[in-house]
């Protein structure tokens, strides 16, 4: 069975649930081979982790040349790991560096990219939401190494142990791979909410919140939930970019999207409507938002959100 490369998304040796669900997808096409790029340090964490998720193997890629430029190098060392493994195919999460690394990798190996997938099957055949989410596609690569960037939630993890073997990998990384250094770093403050682009549940905020997102923070804090919020929301001054869910924000694809005082504008659908379920509260019953959901309220916001929020929070305890 060949084997087929799954970059592990990690914050310094934290390994991130997307990884998990790569392996699980991975399961599907081969022998899943995780390439852990990072400090040689973290590697055994790191092994113990990804093999209960089914890797057989783990690349150990040291990062000590790597780690203080931008993503050229990564695509390198994954061009040199490809040429040495021949893989049935690559996985990587569908982050922006994890798109920027497939379409580097894709020149380098002369091979179809397909980024922003919500599923993959035996093939590999490949499920998008295309054209602002108007069309679903399937897709599959005809040429070289299939190369597939994946969306977070496109696949439950399934625990199955896995050998683990570790192989390092050295690798030789070019000048011009170096031209773009990161000089400076910060962590990103923590909420201790989940990232939006990687959690199950989102409760979204638009112009109906006026402002006030405290019924949104309330809510999704029940829920555990990561906070989003329309374009209007960002544009007002409510809420930074960082939190703007859409096509000129970042694409989600959580189990559950709760949609608030949002009209439903095609730019904002565009980064949500893969959702599993969709619930929206709004005054305006001729809101577009009222086409696309599973679920719909008509209702003001900073009624409905704290009446459920106590009603869940009564469960809970």
């Amino acid at each position: 069975m060949s084997e087929v490369l799954v970059l592990i998304d990690h914050v310094d040796g934290a390994v991130k649930k997307p990884t998990y669900e790569l392996l699980t997808i991975a399961k599907r096409l081969g022998e899943p081979s995780a390439v852990f790029i990072g400090p040689a340090d973290k590697a055994g964490d790191v092994t113990d982790k990804v093999k209960k998720y089914g890797a057989e193997k783990v690349y150990v890629i040291d990062d000590a040349e790597i780690k203080g430029y931008l993503v050229a190098p990564k695509a390198e060392a994954l061009q040199q790991l490809a040429e040495k493994a021949s893989p049935a195919a690559i996985l990587i999460p569908s982050s922006a560096e994890g798109k920027e690394i497939g379409a580097r990798l894709s020149i380098k190996l002369k091979s179809g990219l397909i980024t922003d997938a919500v599923d993959v099957q035996e093939g590999p055949v490949t499920t998008q939401s295309v054209f602002a989410g108007n069309y679903t596609v399937q897709a599959k690569v005809t040429q070289g190494t299939p190369i597939i960037t994946v969306k977070p939630n496109s696949a439950a993890p399934e625990e199955s142990e896995g050998a683990g073997a570790v192989e390092e990998f050295a690798v030789t990384v070019s000048d011009a791979a170096k031209t773009a250094q990161i000089v400076a770093s910060q962590p990103r403050q923590a909420t201790g909410r989940p990232e939006l682009t990687e959690a199950a549940i989102v409760v979204s905020g638009g112009r109906g919140t006026g402002g006030n997102f405290e019924p949104i923070e309330a809510l999704a804090d029940a829920l555990g939930a990561a906070v989003g919020a329309s374009r209007a929301a960002v544009d007002s001054g409510w809420m930074p970019h960082s939190f703007q869910v859409g096509q000129t924000g970042k694409t989600v694809s959580p189990q559950l999207y709760v949609a608030n005082g949002i009209s439903g504008a095609i730019q904002h659908r565009a980064g949500m409507q893969t959702s599993k379920t969709i619930v929206a509260v709004n005054k305006d019953e001729e809101a577009p938002m009222f086409e696309l959901v599973d679920f719909g309220v008509v209702g003001d916001l900073h009624t409905v959100l704290p009446a459920a929020t106590e009603e869940i929070n009564k469960r809970k305890g």
